[in-house]
């Protein structure tokens, strides 16, 4: 494809764009993600449509047509078909699955009479056409073994462990109970972040996570340098039982926003976090330790429970000074987490109310492996060449 037709689609789509609005965004979609297969195919065979080259490993067969539902609306989509060669276009898989796992958590609302009618109208443009149990049944089964396999995959070494939770609406024993969505984030010997794991369960706090932790380990995790967390409850017994000898940093963020509890007056606020700060952003451990003995004496007498409070709970968030200069702004806090269960929940948001912990599993499962699969694209999250 020339540089010239690439340019006269790109215009289609905004002038679709500008002339439907969103009532053109399938059409636009559609438009974009055949010329991005085309492409795809391009590059699979190694050479452009008619092109001659010593680097051409196979030749285009035409194009199988394919009807996809989406949220956006139904597409007709051209599949790129090849011959000599395997291929099939990336840009139709990605997203794929989360996409599926999002229909059958609405879906199994709709079949399971807990939903509303508003929920019924959103299976409806989800998915296209109404649903029955067994249609679900037959999808969820064939979805729940791709994810288990992912879920429970082997691992190896990790020299960082990130690790956080959130809490998802499910019904359960005819009412609704928050759900607890463990996440794990390492770091690998090469610097590349990874997905290793996610539990849901509505067992109690320390019950689930030495049981995540464990199942961690049991699937291969070793070599474990530092866990970074927020103080969760349950956690650090857990921690201790399936983890004893690894070093825990506490997350910095939290840490300033756990302060903001103790300080007895709004005015005393923005010194404190600044105090805090100058503690953290300590070149070395020593003098960490010294600013953070000067910020305890200087609100001992105006603050006697926030100095207290510092006292047993900052030394926490130190551990990190332990690691090389360049690894710790990464592992201080964490935000790592924090983003991932911001797009978990833009996902969740449209459930509202999951039937069950399977089908919030299923949907938090999804969406983790493809971010997982985008991780081991990009370049490395950490340079662990360090002198």
């Amino acid at each position: 494809m020339t540089r010239q037709d690439e340019s006269t689609r790109f215009s289609e789509v905004v002038q679709l764009l500008a002339d439907e609005g969103f009532d053109g965004m399938a059409q636009a979609i559609e438009i974009l993600v055949n010329e991005a297969m085309k492409l795809e195919r391009a590059e699979a065979l190694g050479a452009q449509p008619y092109e001659r080259s010593p680097e051409r490993r196979g030749y285009a067969n035409g194009y199988k047509p394919k009807r996809l539902a989406t949220r956006m609306g139904q597409l007709d989509l051209e599949i790129p078909q090849t011959r000599g060669v395997e291929f099939y276009p990336a840009s139709l898989e990605r997203g794929v699955r989360s996409e599926r796992a999002l229909k059958l958590a609405v879906a199994e609302m709709y079949v399971q009479g807990v939903s509303t009618r508003k929920v019924a109208e959103v299976t409806r443009e989800l998915c296209g056409l109404d649903v029955s149990s067994s249609q679900v049944s037959r999808a969820a089964a064939l979805l729940d073994g791709e994810l288990e396999t992912w879920r429970n995959r082997p691992l190896g070494q990790t020299p960082y462990l990130l690790l956080d939770a959130r809490y998802e609406k499910v019904r359960h024993g005819g009412q609704v109970v928050d759900a607890a969505l463990l996440l794990a984030i390492g770091v690998t010997p090469e610097g590349k972040r990874t997905l290793l794991g996610v539990s849901v369960s509505l067992s109690e706090a320390e019950v689930h996570w030495r049981e995540f932790l464990q199942s961690l380990v049991d699937r291969g995790l070793h070599g474990i340098e530092m866990i970074t967390s927020d103080d969760h409850a349950g956690l650090k017994a857990a921690r201790k039982a399936v983890l004893p000898a690894v070093p825990w940093q506490r997350c910095q963020f939290h840490l300033q926003q756990n302060a903001s509890a103790y300080v007895p007056k709004q005015s005393m606020k923005a010194g404190v976090a600044e105090d805090l700060r100058s503690v953290f952003n300590a070149p070395d451990r020593a003098e960490a330790e010294r600013l953070l003995k000067f910020v305890i004496d200087k609100h001992r007498t105006s603050a006697p429970k926030l100095a207290e409070w510092m006292e047993q709970s900052v030394p926490e968030g130190l551990t990190v000074f332990a690691l090389p200069t360049q690894h710790r702004r990464r592992l201080r806090t964490n935000n790592a987490v924090e983003r991932l269960n911001e797009e978990i929940a833009r996902r969740t948001r449209v459930a509202r109310i999951f039937p069950n912990e399977a089908s919030l599993l299923r949907l938090a499962s999804a969406i983790l492996a493809e971010v997982d699969e985008e991780w081991q694209t990009e370049k490395r999250y950490l340079n662990m060449e360090t002198d």
